[in-house]
């Protein structure tokens, strides 16, 4: 009789990191580290991590021969048919792994993302995000995987009219239709960015907070702690990927919006960055950009250099921040007060243990206040230099 527990069994997997001169042996680990966590939470079991100090990408295969032999050896030990690199690996590289490693899954950095990505999905937007991120990872990967998609280009299985493609080859057909539906689905999100923008507009009187952060920085928790909500929360990388909104009131009779999005992560290939931006779009249009970051995370610095790069060119630098550093039930007091001397004007909270949040809840009302002030500000302004176009008249 079969073992029901051993009948769905996880993908085992064998991970890959490059150490490069730039790259310090911490900084290594901590990589490496996130990587794990990213093919945990697409559902494979890591059972080998192998590391090699590089002083350039070998162009062929990324890793050296020598490596390869190591790496087969350790999938044969483990019986093991996938291997994960913490860098971008390129079509030919991949094709060239894959001669080397027979019968083995060869993935990337941006591929066990977007397997996340997929896996996690959950609205009509998110799944159209990712499918414009699969297709433009997939497309210079193209070899001939995509045929089927002629089909989708006329009725009753056949190619339509002006789809057939004469004197081209198959390759070059399947590339302009995935290129074709990549224009497709990216007409379809600018759709939902104009309804967003014009949902903005409509709300323009009530004080909108944009929540972001490293992903798993603890913004959902955050979210539900102020609100009283259930956003859904999982310690695993990118839990959710839709934004998420909600009333939180402040005490007074005032209330303000906070608006969850998608947490950010290190080496986010650019055009995920440029897909994402429905989602993002909601900080976007924020009144004040709450930047949480998990200050129990060794390489806290990195995530906000990683959050501060995402959000340069989506987010107007004029829009006012406010910074809190989460977790700090995990942290001594020596390490408290290390983030004080450095982060004098952020707060340090706990979401999990409901530390700091009334702190928050004041700051965030002055921050109220003063939005409120600049709009009366604003108006003033606005009466005297159209009082000033009539008296010339």
């Amino acid at each position: 009789m079969k073992n029901t527990d051993t009948a769905k069994k996880s993908e085992r997997a064998v991970l890959i990191g490059i150490i490069t001169p730039k790259l310090k042996p911490l900084q290594a680990a901590e990589h490496l580290e996130e990587l794990r966590r990213l093919a945990e939470t697409a559902g494979a079991e890591v059972v080998e991590i192998f590391t090699q100090r590089v002083q350039s990408f070998n162009p062929a295969t990324l890793i050296g021969e020598g490596k390869i032999e190591e790496i087969k050896t350790a999938l044969e030990t483990y019986e093991t048919k996938m291997v994960i690199f913490d860098e971008d690996l390129s079509g030919s590289q991949v094709r060239n792994l894959e001669i080397r490693l027979p019968g083995v899954k060869v993935l990337d950095r941006t591929g066990i993302i977007l397997d996340i990505f997929a896996k996690h999905a959950a609205t009509a937007e998110s799944r159209l995000m990712v499918e414009v991120a699969q297709l433009q990872y997939l497309m210079p990967r193209l070899t001939r995987a995509w045929t089927h998609l002629s089909r989708q280009a006329g009725t009753g299985g056949t190619p339509g009219i002006g789809m057939r493609g004469p004197g081209e080859t198959q390759l070059e057909t399947d590339r302009r239709l995935v290129r074709n539906r990549i224009q497709e689905l990216k007409r379809k999100l600018k759709k939902i960015e104009k309804a967003r923008a014009l949902q903005a507009d409509n709300r323009n009187d009530i004080f909108h907070v944009g929540i972001v952060g490293y992903t798993n920085a603890g913004k959902s928790t955050l979210t539900n702690r102020l609100t009283g909500s259930d956003v859904y929360v999982e310690d695993k990388l990118f839990a959710t990927l839709d934004s998420t909104t909600r009333k939180l009131y402040l005490g007074n009779g005032e209330s303000i919006i906070l608006s969850d999005t998608v947490g950010f992560i290190r080496k986010l290939p650019h055009h995920l960055v440029e897909t994402f931006k429905s989602t993002l779009g909601v900080a976007a249009h924020a009144n004040l950009i709450l930047e949480v970051v998990d200050a129990s995370a060794p390489d806290y610095a990195e995530h906000l250099e990683v959050t501060h790069l995402v959000l340069n060119g989506i987010i107007d630098k004029e829009i006012p921040r406010l910074r809190a550093f989460n977790k700090v039930e995990k942290l001594d007091q020596q390490a408290r007060n290390e983030l004080l001397e450095n982060y004098p004007e952020a707060i340090q909270i706990s979401a999990k243990e409901n530390v700091g949040m009334e702190i928050l809840r004041k700051r965030l009302m002055q921050e109220l206040e003063r939005w409120k002030e600049k709009r009366i500000s604003d108006k003033v302004k606005e009466s005297e230099t159209a009082e000033g176009w009539t008296n010339e008249e």
